[in-house]
């Protein structure tokens, strides 16, 4: 008997474990009547993605995807600050450095989990509330639905990092209206709240404490159609009025962003600005200036480059890029004054933009042969 009540002890034991470690797993992936449900839940890192949260949402969405029993996917993230800041960049810097081939994986990894949400048969519902930033773009702004709130903030700062928009920005950016997404992928400018609907990122605004009202319902939908899904979202959007009226809030300078970033190179663009000589110029100038050099030369390539391509195209022009960036000296030293000394005077290399060859640039596209990405 003693011995039953040791090995009872035991297996309680180990079901209180297998609970702590659930409530504190990185990614949760459950499902609620039709819904499959993703929650980032690494609320202290602002939901950061890293590798085995990528891994484990790949092949649930794909799972989901087949399940007739499944109707719709919903991702969110926990904390109530973020929906995901991005990417785990520090792991990455951390693997580059000692040339570890996790720098491979978790691109690859990232950018496959992109192209499975992008091509995802199932609806796709991204809730983004708080912010939204690089690797938390990826994972949303791909599906069918992205529903915004008071409190998202979205950004593609990469460049100030030394990377480049990627996660698909290359598809994206450029296919929002006139330059803006030129301007947004190089500047790392954020927009807030209702902006994010009115720049095309968010396909829908609700209030942030109306979101547990929203996922029971769409829980709640009978075998939902990509209509109804549609409809449920248009009519939470609707009785939303916080902002309402307000201006968005690039309006007044579309026309200027539209001619300024229409520049075939950075060294154009550079000029188009100093002409211009207005306080938003001088402003985009000022923030241009503090980007690396190589990173807005590949950016606006990536960008020009990517608005005829489709989104697998271009996700594999982005790994090449990734696998560039790695190789080179500005992502570790972007990420050290950013990231982990915080002193903000990041050293480029080369440090002006007439420095970065165009046959540098040119063999930052070209096919890794083998190592490519395969979609």
């Amino acid at each position: 008997r003693l011995r039953a009540l040791n090995r009872l002890q035991v297996i309680l034991q180990h079901l209180k474990m297998s609970k702590q470690t659930d409530s504190t797993a990185e990614v949760l992936l459950e499902k609620k009547g039709g819904a499959g449900i993703i929650t980032l839940n690494r609320p202290k890192a602002l939901n950061a993605l890293n590798l085995s949260m990528i891994q484990q949402i790949y092949p649930q969405i794909k799972k989901w995807e087949q399940d007739p029993e499944t109707f719709l996917i919903i991702i969110k993230g926990t904390g109530g600050k973020a929906f995901c800041a991005g990417g785990d960049i520090r792991a990455i810097t951390e693997a580059g450095k000692v040339g570890d081939k996790m720098s491979q994986d978790f691109f690859r990894g990232e950018y496959r989990l992109n192209n499975a949400i992008g091509t995802c048969k199932k609806p796709y519902v991204a809730l983004i509330d708080g912010i939204t930033m690089g690797g938390g773009v990826g994972v949303s702004v791909h599906g069918h639905f992205r529903v915004a709130t008071e409190k998202t903030v979205f950004a593609m700062p990469e460049t100030a990092i030394g990377l480049f928009p990627d996660v698909g920005g290359g598809y994206f950016l450029p296919r929002l209206s006139g330059k803006i997404g030129y301007y947004l992928g190089l500047t790392g400018c954020r927009l807030k709240g209702r902006d994010v609907l009115k720049v095309g990122i968010a396909t829908h605004f609700v209030e942030s404490e109306k979101l547990p009202a929203l996922e029971k319902d769409l829980i709640a939908l009978k075998s939902p159609s990509k209509e109804k899904i549609a409809d449920l979202l248009n009519s939470y959007h609707m009785k939303c009025t916080i902002d309402q009226d307000k201006e968005f809030v690039l309006d007044e300078h579309m026309e200027k962003i539209n001619s300024l970033f229409s520049g075939n190179s950075m060294e154009e663009i550079v000029k188009k600005l100093k002409q211009d000589g207005s306080p938003f110029a001088m402003k985009q100038l000022e923030t241009i200036n503090k980007m690396s050099p190589t990173s807005l030369k590949l950016t606006l390539r990536q960008l020009r480059e990517g608005a005829s391509m489709n989104l697998q195209e271009v996700l594999q022009m982005e790994y090449r890029l990734s696998q560039a960036c790695m190789k080179g000296h500005d992502f570790y030293e972007g990420v050290r004054a950013v990231l982990i000394d915080k002193d903000q005077s990041p050293k480029w290399k080369p440090a002006a933009l007439e420095e970065v060859s165009d046959e540098f640039v040119d063999n930052c596209f070209k096919p890794l042969g083998n190592d490519d990405l395969k979609l």
